[in-house]
């Protein structure tokens, strides 16, 4: 993170002071040409690193005369001090000023707006200001106690700079939570210092005793303004502990937040994932602030075990114990051409899709890889059950083999059954992924008449990916991800035209042929894009609804 972070003090002689500062140098790019003139130029950079240090000391000389003790922290001849990130190679350097010219006067102004122009509520707490030419700035006011000071207590303030004014917002409640521990540690520390010296001499007592004359009343206080922050806390290591806090506050602010370039609008999925992430912590909260245990929620027992991150199903997929499916080219090969086009036929048209066996994981698989044909919206899945769960609960669903399927189910066409079984001729040994042919038998049955040689047309457009041997499977499924996300545009169109606008069947007709979905297959395409619309995210359908009623009433407005 390019940012810096510094300990500022009001001194009631000088006014703001910056009294510390860190900041974090990141390494010089490698030279290709040259490793020995690389390291070469490496240590001449730490030379000169470490004579800027001193030559900032140097030059501010001239300023000692205007600094009392309050105002300094280290000494003119100390070098700093410097921590090396072995991870990163990035050093953080401390010293009271900042290295270079142009980040001392931003620090100098973040110093002076941070304890007399902005102030908080209270006085004491964060505050954040800024803007894009000099740099954005989190403050965090608070007051030291001494037993010499005016009011018996002294102003500081550590501010945060940096010009990523989203980022450092973002990081607004990481910040207030450390930067508290250590204003907490240095005011406890102040405060035995204060409560230690009170005991010895009481200053209310002395000073409402003593008499005021305003001739003498500057030279009163110039004794008292010149006490530094080392003394006030009697901290010998005070500037090193402050300089491990703040090398280790840059670097864990700069490690918690990436950065991800996103190309375009997010998808459907992604959009999908983060409603259901959020309906999941929502029910979870819920869960936890109820009265006594329960029984948990259908979808929390099932979904929750393959879990919500579509995106990691190929890391499931590695996980899970041989035998098993490893991708749709596989499962092709072992079901069989015609068997397979019958599966994701019914996969994509929103049928109820029922596997039986044994072996847990193998189900797993074949589900993980089939889940691949739809939209997330569009899949509710039951890996593994002991009972036949209905169909508006989950349209994957994997049973024990002797779970008994009703027979309205077995009998509507709106249902696919695979039924897998040993093959007697096998060993009982774990067979490879490869051998799963010749370890199991496969028994597709449905009561679906409809033929599925026409279509959908993407579904003729995958196995035409997947029967062409020169394309790997990596091709392949971007291939896939790319027919889904054009439908998926389909899906939107006809969503907006027929549910949002309330066109006309005749009207919905045009806007399918437009679409390219009439033809070979159009009844089976029609059918995909209506079941499709239910892996519409919330959020979009909310805001058609939102503009669709906002059209509406700005023509009477």
């Amino acid at each position: 993170m390019n940012a810096l972070v510094a300990l500022c003090h009001f001194c009631e002689l000088h006014g703001p002071r910056t009294l510390f500062c860190t900041e974090a140098l990141h390494p010089p790019s490698p030279d290709p040409s040259s490793q020995t003139g690389a390291s070469l130029a490496g240590e001449r950079d730490g030379d000169r690193e470490g004579e800027g240090l001193t030559m900032r000391a140097n030059t501010s000389a001239s300023q000692r005369g205007e600094m009392c003790e309050g105002c300094r922290s280290l000494p003119a001849s100390h070098p700093g001090f410097v921590s090396i990130d072995d991870e990163t190679g990035i050093r953080f350097l401390s010293h009271q000023h900042p290295r270079q010219s142009q980040l001392f006067s931003v620090v100098r102004q973040a110093c002076v707006r941070s304890l007399s122009c902005e102030v908080c509520p209270g006085r004491e707490g964060p505050i954040f200001f800024g803007d894009e030419q000099h740099g954005f700035v989190f403050s965090h006011t608070f007051f030291i106690k001494d037993s010499l000071a005016r009011g018996f207590q002294r102003w500081y303030s550590i501010v945060m700079v940096a010009m990523d004014r989203i980022y450092l917002i973002n990081s607004w409640p990481f910040l207030l939570r450390h930067l508290k521990l250590t204003i907490h540690s240095l005011q406890s520390t102040a405060l035995k210092v204060f409560e230690s010296e009170q005991g010895v001499c009481p200053q209310r007592a002395m000073r409402m005793n003593s008499a005021f004359s305003p001739a003498v009343f500057p030279h009163q206080r110039s004794g008292n303004a010149a006490r530094s922050l080392t003394s006030l806390t009697q901290h010998t290591n005070l500037w090193a502990s402050l300089h491990s806090s703040f090398s280790w506050l840059l670097k864990a602010c700069g490690s918690r937040l990436t950065e991800k370039l996103l190309e375009g609008a997010p998808t459907e999925d992604t959009l999908v994932l983060i409603e259901r992430q959020t309906e999941q912590d929502e029910e979870m909260s819920c869960w936890e602030g109820a009265d006594g245990g329960g029984p948990k929620p259908l979808w929390h027992q099932t979904e929750s075990e393959l879990g919500h991150d579509f995106h990691t199903d190929e890391a499931k997929l590695d996980e899970l114990p041989d035998p098993k499916f490893r991708s749709l080219r596989h499962l092709r090969q072992v079901l069989g051409v015609a068997e397979f086009r019958q599966l994701a036929w019914h996969v994509l048209m929103g049928n109820q899709v029922i596997w039986r066996s044994a072996d847990p994981g193998l189900i797993k698989s074949a589900f993980i890889v089939l889940k691949s044909l739809l939209p997330v919206g569009c899949v509710r899945s039951v890996p593994y059950s002991s009972q036949y769960e209905e169909a508006y609960k989950c349209n994957f669903l994997g049973l024990s083999p002797d779970v008994s399927i009703p027979s309205h189910v077995s009998s509507s066409e709106f249902s696919v059954l695979v039924d897998v079984s040993s093959n007697p001729g096998s060993q009982n040994s774990v067979v490879d992924g490869e051998a799963i042919s010749s370890a199991y038998q496969f028994s597709i049955t449905s009561a679906s008449t409809q033929p599925t040689d026409k279509g959908p047309t993407l579904l003729n457009k995958l196995e035409v990916a997947l029967s062409n041997e020169n394309l790997s499977v990596e091709v392949v499924s971007h291939c896939l991800l790319c027919l889904k996300e054009e439908w998926m545009n389909k899906v939107k169109v006809l969503f907006k035209f027929s549910k949002v606008d309330q066109r006309s069947k005749e009207d919905t007709q045009k806007i399918l042929a437009l679409l390219g979905t009439t033809g070979p297959g159009e009844e089976d395409n029609v059918r995909l894009l209506k079941f499709w619309i239910s892996g519409l995210s919330k959020t979009y359908k909310s805001h058609l609804m939102t503009a669709a009623l906002g059209g509406e009433r700005s023509p009477s407005q």
